[in-house]
C-alpha cells in the first residue's frame, strides 16, 4: 500500500467536477486501497479522489476507523434524497487545522456502485450522513467552507487565505 499526497485548499483540482469511472477499470482497486490507507494515516473518515489529485468519482468512507472498520467504497455516487438541516462542526483533510460549523442536511440517501460495479444505496444521518454529503460535494467541486454561514467563514478567512497562498506557492514551485 502507498500513501498518496493530499491536495490542499487553493489547488484548482478541488474546485473541479470529477468524472464518472468504469468499475471495470483495473486501476480502481489499487487506488481505493491507497486512498483508504491515506485516509487512515491522516485520521480522516472520508476521502474523495480529487483530494488526491484525481478527477475521478471515487469515494472511500469509514466512520468506524481502524479499531472497528466499516469501509465503504462509492463509485459515481449521486445524492438522491436529503432531509432536515443540521449545523455541526466539520473539518477536511484538504483544509488542515481548520474546523467550522457547516450547514448540511440531517439525513442523506446516496446511490452509487460498489467496487465490483454492483448498485449500492446508502441512507444515513449522523456522522455517516455528513460524510456522504461532504465527499459527494468534493466530487462536485464543493468544499465544506462553501457551506458555512458568512459569519463563520469570516472567522476563518485569514487562515484560508494563508493556506491558499501556501498551496499556490507550492504548485508554482512544482511541489504540489
Amino acid at each position: 500500500m502507498a500513501l498518496i499526497p493530499i491536495v490542499k485548499y487553493g489547488d484548482p483540482r478541488l474546485k473541479r467536477k470529477a468524472q464518472p469511472v468504469d468499475p471495470k477499470d483495473p486501476s480502481l482497486k489499487p487506488l481505493v486501497r491507497d486512498m483508504f490507507e491515506t485516509m487512515y494515516q491522516s485520521d480522516g473518515v472520508g476521502l474523495a479522489a480529487n483530494q488526491v489529485g484525481l478527477l475521478k468519482q471515487v469515494v472511500v468512507i469509514d466512520v468506524g476507523g481502524r479499531e472497528k472498520p466499516e469501509p465503504l467504497v462509492l463509485l459515481n455516487p449521486v445524492i438522491m434524497e436529503t432531509g432536515g438541516e443540521v449545523e455541526e462542526e466539520e473539518g477536511c483533510l484538504s483544509i488542515p487545522d481548520i474546523r467550522a460549523k457547516a450547514l448540511r442536511a440531517g439525513f442523506c440517501r446516496v446511490k452509487a456502485l460498489d467496487l465490483e460495479g454492483r448498485p449500492l444505496e446508502v441512507a444515513s444521518d449522523g456522522l455517516l450522513g455528513k460524510a456522504l454529503q461532504h465527499e459527494v460535494d468534493h466530487l462536485n467541486g464543493v468544499l465544506f467552507v462553501d457551506r458555512l454561514r458568512m459569519t463563520s467563514k469570516a472567522l476563518i478567512s485569514g487562515k484560508l487565505k494563508a493556506l491558499k497562498k501556501e498551496t499556490e506557492r507550492a504548485l508554482k514551485d512544482g511541489k504540489g
